[in-house]
């Protein structure tokens, strides 16, 4: 056993570093949280919305870590609805006494939310699929649904904006975790989560066991090289059929988009996801989508 000064030094160093990992984490959460609380605006979340012949299927929205379903759409949302879509967004990954800043909770519980809401959404319009759209864990938290909850009956698309598809090492900050004595376990035990995100979690191990994908399910992925949070940003990418993963910077070379900016307020990246909800009235996505 450590003496009682080096145990105490440790456990300051460990606490440091568990600030660190939740500071780095909520470059994830959007500004104006208090918004969540007056419930979302610009048409979305309408459950008398019908599907048109255009588009089909709802857009089921899932928000990133630390994020909730108004704040994390406050661009996309009404881009989509602008557009015709049915769009809906959850809040999942709640911890009890923490309001507006969810994404907390274990992954696999997560993805036992959206299995119901993806239900929820389905008996309200009456469409037989939805397509999902996810920022972050929202777009990597769903192959989980897809995957072992029997969501890939349910779902035509998955889009992902700068998901951790693989995992995350923040910038290498997470190979740190075992050189500070409690660290990992206090993260799993008050943040599953973000412990759930690591890049060679137990989790990601099982996400990722035996292929990326499943039948019957097109996957789009949209990184930033720019991505500080998902690191190394190739993380992000898929491997298998009906997978097209998009660098948006190979589209636009002058977007600089980040992490959180490329979820929240890209127009570029908002016109490679309609790409992606509707294939076959795509149209290139340039910088010039920026305007549109």
């Amino acid at each position: 056993m450590l003496p009682p000064r080096i145990r105490s030094r440790a456990h300051r160093a460990s606490r440091a570093l568990v600030v660190l990992l939740l500071a780095l984490a909520a470059t994830l959460l959007p500004t104006g949280t208090a918004q969540a609380a007056a419930g979302p605006s610009s048409g979305w979340n309408d459950y008398t919305c019908r599907p048109s012949a255009a588009h089909p299927r709802p857009v089921v929205l899932v928000h990133g870590t630390l994020g909730n379903s108004v704040d994390n759409w406050l661009g996309l949302a009404p881009y989509l609805v602008h557009r015709g879509y049915c769009v809906f967004s959850l809040d999942y990954g709640q911890l009890p006494g923490v309001p507006f800043f969810h994404g907390l909770g274990p992954i696999d519980k997560s993805a036992e939310q959206l299995d119901a809401y993806v239900d929820r959404v389905l008996d309200a319009t009456g469409a037989a699929e939805v397509d999902i759209v996810g920022h972050s864990q929202g777009g990597m938290m769903p192959r989980y649904y897809l995957k072992f909850l029997g969501g890939a009956d349910h779902v035509n698309a998955l889009v992902g904006i700068a998901p951790d598809n693989h995992g995350t090492t923040l910038s290498g900050l997470t190979r740190l975790l075992p050189f500070f004595p409690g660290a990992e376990r206090w993260l799993t035990e008050k943040t599953p989560a973000l412990t759930d995100q690591i890049a060679g979690s137990p989790f990601m191990q099982k996400l990722n066991e035996g292929g990326d994908t499943v039948p019957g399910v097109r996957y789009h992925v949209i990184v930033t090289k720019y991505d500080q949070v998902v690191t190394p940003y190739t993380s992000g990418y898929l491997s298998g059929p009906n997978v097209t993963n998009v660098r948006i910077q190979d589209k636009c070379a002058l977007d600089f988009s980040e992490h959180l900016a490329i979820g929240l307020m890209d127009r570029i990246t908002f016109h490679e996801v309609a790409n992606a909800l509707d294939p076959a009235r795509a149209t290139p996505t340039t910088c010039a989508s920026v305007l549109g």
